[in-house]
């Protein structure tokens, strides 16, 4: 008796393969060439899931960027530069740049037809905050209205960053105002810095660009009017030059730093002590040397305020590298640095 022939399972029409092998092919292009901010939420989401399942990073503006870890991680502070960075060595490529900046990390976006600096932080994981934003702040980046969304650094490892697309540190604090919302996700470059841009503003929402700030009182109060302050300093037709800190204690300090657990993904954040700014002028010659500077600084303790101004906390600029032990400004001309970051006079400074 003959045997019958088993049927074969049928292959899929080769034209099925082949619109398979394009739909992967462009979804993967997708990933490669449209930034993450971008991504439609449900994508973006499931990606940030697999990233932290497996620790690997998608798209193309996720390639490895070493971070900076800092000295004395152990107990956060900001007085040290961070391992690797030397107070010496080339002149930092941009003049908002503290000394060893150029080992920074810097985000690039769009803006005028060019890519354009956005902003350099120093990021320390060990302590999920960086001692430092610098940037540049020009009329052409400011605009109007606010765009939220949070997101991971696209060039950090998730591991290394806490998260905020949830919401605030839902740290609990009874019988304030805001309670599980006591601290604010605080930014150190702020998003109406940036709101004139809408891929430089989406990079101001990166967890790097984070740290646990008290809303009532200071990030919603002085803090904010601080920020407005400034971004109302902008020179007409010209830019400045501003770097921002967190410190946890100023250097040679023993302040306590109070840590919380974050309620998203159970990290432990220490919380900043001190919030400062340091903001440059500069004029320049026809061929565009630096002819003449001014400074001015603020140094504000993190804590709850209600009437006091900001401008209560001007400080000189050399008064925040003694207390933060960052050399702030070193590409300007050795003799103009030495005079202008002397400055402790907001008139003087806003006149200049």
């Amino acid at each position: 008796m003959a045997k019958k022939k088993r049927k074969q399972p049928k292959k899929p029409p080769t034209a099925v393969i082949v619109i398979i092998i394009l739909v992967v092919i462009a979804a993967i292009v997708y990933l490669y060439t449209v930034p993450r901010e971008k991504w439609p939420e449900p994508v973006r989401a499931e990606v940030e899931r697999v990233e932290g399942d497996w620790g690997i990073k998608i798209g193309k503006q996720a390639e490895s960027t070493a971070t900076v870890a800092a000295v004395q991680a152990e107990e956060p502070s900001a007085a040290a530069p961070a391992k690797g960075v030397s107070s010496s060595g080339p002149a930092p490529r941009f003049l908002e740049l503290p000394s060893g900046g150029n080992n920074g990390l810097t985000h690039w976006a769009t803006m005028g037809g060019k890519r354009q600096r956005n902003y350099t932080m120093l990021y320390d994981p060990s302590v999920y905050a960086s001692y430092w934003v610098a940037y540049p702040l020009c009329a052409s980046h400011l605009g109007s209205g606010r765009t939220e969304t949070w997101a991971y650094d696209p060039s950090v490892d998730i591991s290394k960053q806490t998260k905020v697309s949830s919401g605030s540190y839902g740290v609990n604090c009874k019988g304030d105002l805001y309670e599980s919302n006591y601290y604010a996700r605080g930014h150190q470059i702020p998003n109406a810095d940036r709101n004139g841009n809408e891929e430089m503003m989406a990079q101001t929402y990166y967890s790097t660009n984070m740290t646990p700030q008290i809303q009532n009182g200071f990030n919603g109060g002085i803090w904010a009017k601080l920020e407005a302050g400034v971004r109302g300093m902008v020179p007409v037709g010209d830019t400045l030059y501003i770097v921002t800190g967190a410190a946890f204690r100023k250097k040679g300090g023993n302040e306590q730093v109070q840590n919380i657990v974050s309620t998203r993904d159970g990290k432990t954040l220490p919380v900043p002590n001190y919030y400062w700014k340091a903001v440059l002028k500069v004029k320049r010659n026809a061929s565009g040397s630096i002819t003449d500077a001014q400074t001015i600084g603020f140094w504000l303790p993190h804590k709850e305020f209600k009437k006091t101004p900001y401008t209560d906390f001007t400080v000189s600029v050399d008064q925040i590298e003694s207390w933060t032990g960052f050399d702030m400004f070193p590409a300007l001309p050795d003799p103009i640095e030495s005079r202008c970051e002397s400055n402790t006079s907001l008139p003087a400074f806003e006149s200049f």
